[in-house]
């Protein structure tokens, strides 16, 4: 299952700061006060392909994360513990699939999104499902997004939890191998054993080989 990333941008915060986010100052003041690091994160690697490709804006969206809006959902958690009440506006920015929902909203981009789960925190099975409808022909491109925030400091001891610094990034899928392409096999041994910062490492390299 080959297909070919085109484009691809990335944003990683400081170690001295992992709580950094951007600060999106193309987005409504008033919109992105409530947004989280992860759906910051999210809409800024975005906003980087449809800023350098404005026909990437009327691609579809394909969002995917291992632990999603997780600083929310504390929050939402400890809210039913100590008052037994969750805010309707905490709830409503705390699913899943805020990241891609406002980042369409943040950057008018209308064909729709798809938030992904990678089943047994297995990423290649978030790759292969993001590149399916580009591989079956039903769409020609489409960006792939991943994004996990900071992780709070409550799940330090958690099995599962690392101390990773918070990655986002995203590419654009396509079948058209176009000048400075990356051939990428997601069905291959390689893929099926990668994790996000490889993937993001091998996206990098290539692109430097490019060069």
């Amino acid at each position: 299952m080959k297909i070919f990333v085109t484009q691809f941008a990335s944003y990683q915060p400081s170690h001295e700061n992992p709580a950094e986010q951007p600060k999106l100052e193309y987005v409504d003041s008033l919109f992105r006060r409530r947004l989280s690091q992860l759906t910051r994160m999210t809409i800024e690697t975005v906003h980087e392909l449809v800023e350098t490709e404005s026909e990437n804006a009327s691609l579809k969206l394909v969002f995917a994360s291992f632990r999603g809006e997780i600083a929310r959902q504390l929050k939402i958690n400890k809210g039913l513990v100590e008052d037994a009440d969750v805010m309707p506006a905490q709830f409503s920015l705390s699913v899943f699939n805020t990241p891609p929902a406002a980042t369409t909203i943040a950057l008018k981009m209308k064909a729709g999104y798809t938030a992904i789960y990678p089943s047994e925190d297995n990423f290649s099975s978030a790759l292969v499902a993001a590149a399916s409808s580009v591989v079956c022909g039903s769409e020609k491109k489409i960006i792939f997004a991943y994004a996990d925030e900071k992780i709070p400091e409550e799940y330090a001891k958690c099995t599962g939890y690392g101390e990773e610094l918070p990655l986002a990034f995203a590419c654009v899928f396509s079948l058209e191998k176009t000048a400075g392409a990356i051939e990428i096999d997601v069905s291959s041994e390689q893929c099926a054993h990668t994790t996000p910062r490889d993937f993001l490492s091998y996206l990098q390299s290539a692109e430097a080989g490019v060069r």
